[in-house]
């Protein structure tokens, strides 16, 4: 009787021994499928990263890329009467400038704003034209001329900034002029002002490009 409930005993032992060897390697199972789980997570996280570092990286390359002052004139709603109610229909007008000289302008209908907006700004880039900048300020007087629109516009000193309004100051901010005076005379037509305001800006002449066709150097023509 006392050998057979030693040998119980021992085989309870052995058991309890079994039991702990199965439950460390259950434990080491866990804790490997832990540490896979944690790095495939980190992984993950670091996938994450490089797509947040991508995402950055495009944003600077869209502010790089976007080199053009755009400012917005005008922006019009009109409703049309259908069956159904009332439907509406935007248009824009816009001016866009490098800030060194060169400015355009567009128009844009669309039955979106954003639309009517971007629109605006595709034809305004299509349509740019050289404004001639001398010391901050335009070479000489000039005057401008759309149906009843008239634009006057005169070269100013240093720190006199821009004498303008509405549609004439737009042009001249988005082109980098800092000094000018300026008057309109006429409708007041937004569209009208900037048809005229480009229409100073064509008469305008530029000194070197003058000066190339006279064959003389700058100095030689300013005396």
């Amino acid at each position: 009787m006392a050998g057979k409930e030693d040998m119980d005993k021992n085989n309870e032992v052995i058991g309890k021994n079994d039991d702990n060897v199965s439950n460390e390697e259950s434990v080491l199972e866990t804790g490997g499928a832990v540490e896979a789980a944690a790095s495939a997570r980190t992984e993950t996280r670091g996938g994450k990263g490089e797509g947040r570092r991508g995402r950055d990286r495009g944003r600077d390359r869209e502010f790089v890329e976007k080199e053009f002052v755009e400012k917005l004139v005008k922006l019009n709603r009109t409703a049309k009467v259908v069956k159904g109610g009332r439907r509406f229909s935007f248009s824009a007008l816009t001016v866009i400038g490098d800030k060194k000289g060169k400015v355009g302008y567009g128009f844009g209908k669309a039955n979106d704003v954003s639309e009517a907006i971007r629109k605006s700004i595709d034809k305004a880039k299509r349509s740019m034209i050289k404004l001639p900048i001398k010391n901050g300020t335009i070479p000489h007087e000039v005057t401008g001329l759309f149906k009843s629109s008239h634009v006057l516009l005169k070269p100013a000193r240093s720190g006199t900034g821009i004498i303008a309004g509405g549609p004439v100051r737009a042009i001249m901010e988005a082109g980098g002029v800092t000094d000018v005076l300026s008057k309109s005379i006429g409708s007041s037509s937004q569209y009208n002002v900037v048809k005229a305001t480009f229409d100073c800006i064509s008469k305008m002449m530029d000194a070197k490009t003058i000066s190339r066709n006279r064959g003389k150097s700058l100095n030689e023509l300013w005396g």
